[in-house]
């Protein structure tokens, strides 16, 4: 081949690589400006997660701080309450010291009322018409043993002491019956007594044969066959066993005070 052939395919070869030699540089920019362009955008997705972070904490801690504010403002409400409870209590406790000392002289002073009381009411049993002796005789004793017993205080005990009052009292506006013996013409015979309110103590023998009323002047029992009829009518209605009704009853008269 001759020289002039060689030196025309050696200038066509440095053509080429003359007009390949700008694509590539450029192909590499681009390739630098995607690049740079790609480490922007994730710098920017990390500063944006950072801010976001940042943003997310700042609003738990002004909810948070929120919250506090409102604890505060409740405990500050609920502090005043308990400054007034307390206020309260301390004028309580002082009023109930006031109130021990009372107790302790009202003690004094109660303890021989209630036995004066016990002791009246033992006469009045005695005295009075003599129904439901027996249970009402040992009210009596259970309240002077009561008395004696240092394990029960002062209230309980004038508690008691009242309710025995009340119950004697309700005898004087009640109607009932019981069973028990009475000695008749030396004889102990099983009767029905019949009690009204405090007017008529009466009784009747279960037969019916016969029949008495207390007499409170005398203190004795007196016959009353002539009642029984009367006395029998009115065990019933003590008994519920018919409606009340008129009785004809013997009644010891009145006497002045």
């Amino acid at each position: 081949m001759s020289s002039a052939k060689w030196i025309s395919r050696l200038v066509a070869v440095s053509a080429a690589i003359a007009l390949t030699a700008p694509l590539a540089g450029s192909a590499q920019s681009v390739d630098q400006v995607l690049n740079a362009e790609k480490q922007r955008t994730r710098l920017a997705q990390e500063s944006q997660q950072r801010i976001d972070g940042v943003v997310s904490d700042t609003r738990k801690k002004e909810e948070k701080y929120k919250r506090l504010l409102k604890e505060i403002e409740g405990l500050k409400i609920y502090n005043t309450l308990l400054e007034r409870q307390i206020q309260g209590q301390e004028l309580k406790m002082q009023q109930l010291a006031g109130s021990i000392d009372q107790v302790e002289v009202i003690s004094r002073q109660i303890v021989p009322s209630m036995t004066r009381m016990i002791e009246s009411l033992k006469a009045f049993v005695k005295l009075d018409v003599p129904f439901l002796e027996g249970e009402r005789n040992e009210r009596v004793a259970n309240l002077e043993s009561l008395m004696e017993d240092p394990e029960v205080n002062d209230a309980e005990k004038f508690r008691k002491v009242t309710e025995a009052y009340q119950i004697e009292n309700d005898y004087g506006r009640t109607i009932e019956f019981y069973t028990g013996t009475l000695d008749i013409d030396g004889e102990a015979r099983q009767v029905e007594f019949l009690r009204i309110g405090r007017v008529a103590l009466l009784y009747q023998t279960e037969d019916g044969t016969i029949s008495g009323v207390w007499d409170q002047k005398s203190r004795s029992w007196q016959e009353a066959d002539d009642y029984k009829n009367e006395i029998r009518e009115g065990l019933k209605i003590a008994k519920k066993q018919v409606a009340p009704d008129l009785l004809l009853l013997p009644v010891s008269a009145p006497e002045a005070g």
